[in-house]
């Protein structure tokens, strides 16, 4: 959503010299009537199953406005993407590739239930591991599943799989990873270097409320030790500003993360995605403040909050994020001995000059 206006100035420019153009992804999923002002088709939803239709009507020139897959479709079979078509050096990061699709919760701030569904997916384990080895293997390996361990039978099955090829991979996942003891020792096994983990708030009355019922504020502490002992990294992610935070809630949260020793961290004021259950209950309470989607980023302030004004919320968040990769905060947090030294102390440094960019 952040980056939708880019995409439409894209779209629109190969328009005008005659170029079909098809917008697909969450955004035009969930918006295919704006999506379909600046592309000749809108996908909504995924497009297996969906996209040979697509082509056969744009050679037939029948391209049809919206296209709406109305399953979701299953994971066995996927081709292997074409990443050596890619312009070398013209992609930051190419090592990626999905497990999974679907989460069986139902977070008011996110939209993956909406678009993937209430069921976890899953690839077939051995196409998995031939994807991996298309892949460059002396490179880190992203997985970008939204919770690549919500199967844990599942999961198991394929960290072991992915031990034999020796490689090393982050992803995202619950915190539900430190309560199976076997679960997290494969994943450590199997190379995990670092995963993004959604804390969200140290607020048990505000996680009830965005439903991350799976959370316990009493037990950060615990998850955050033991899956650090396995020698995994972790990306801590924070909403502030929810209705339960007072102003004390920014310094609190700071503290913790440093205490913690993340590796790396988000500081987010709530957005009200479209598509979400915040957007509609905010929406009807009359508290978004703005529906210009570049201001959607998480820095920006887009709901009015409760305890707060928004420029408190404001000034607190960008305070957060210049403190928490303040130079002593960084060095604090990942000391001079830690494992994977110098990519955490790039990664680090990167978080703090994309930053001070946006907000000298």
């Amino acid at each position: 959503t952040y980056t939708v206006h880019r995409a439409y100035q894209i779209a629109d420019s190969f328009r005008t010299r005659g170029v079909k153009v098809v917008m697909g992804g969450i955004h035009p999923s969930v918006m295919p009537e704006e999506a379909s002002l600046h592309a000749d088709a809108v996908v909504v939803g995924e497009a297996e199953g969906i996209w040979g239709d697509v082509i056969e009507d744009f050679k037939a020139n029948k391209l049809r406005r919206i296209y709406r897959q109305n399953k979701h479709p299953s994971l066995v079979g996927l081709p292997i993407p074409r990443r050596d078509l890619y312009d070398k050096g013209a992609y930051h990061y190419t090592n990626t590739l999905w497990a999974t699709r679907g989460c069986p919760y139902s977070c008011s701030y996110c939209s993956v239930s909406t678009i993937f569904g209430r069921k976890y997916r899953c690839r077939p384990v051995d196409e998995i591991t031939k994807e991996v080895e298309t892949l460059d293997r002396s490179k880190i390996i992203g997985f970008v599943d939204d919770n690549i361990i919500g199967n844990p039978r599942f999961a198991k099955e394929l960290f072991c799989a992915l031990i034999p090829h020796k490689i090393k991979w982050i992803s995202q996942c619950s915190l539900a990873l430190a309560g199976d003891d076997e679960l997290l020792k494969l994943a450590a096994d199997s190379g995990c270097l670092g995963l993004i983990m959604g804390f969200e708030s140290l607020s048990q009355a505000n996680l009830t409320a965005v439903g991350k019922k799976i959370n316990v504020v009493d037990e950060y502490e615990d998850v955050i030790r033991k899956i650090h002992a396995h020698g995994i990294g972790i990306h801590g992610c924070f909403i502030l500003g929810l209705d339960e935070d007072a102003v004390d809630i920014f310094e609190r949260t700071l503290h913790f993360a440093q205490k913690m020793r993340l590796e790396s961290a988000q500081f987010a004021s709530p957005v009200p995605y479209p598509g979400t259950a915040l957007s509609e209950s905010m929406d009807k309470a009359g508290r978004i403040v703005t529906k210009d989607w570049s201001q959607y980023c998480g820095t920006a302030v887009c709901l009015e909050p409760k305890k707060m004004s928004r420029e408190t919320l404001q000034q607190k968040c960008v305070w957060v994020w210049r403190e928490f990769y303040s130079l002593p905060s960084i060095l604090s947090r990942l000391g001079v001995r830690r494992r994977f030294l110098v990519p955490l102390w790039a990664l680090n440094l990167g978080w703090r000059s994309s930053f001070r960019r946006k907000y000298r």
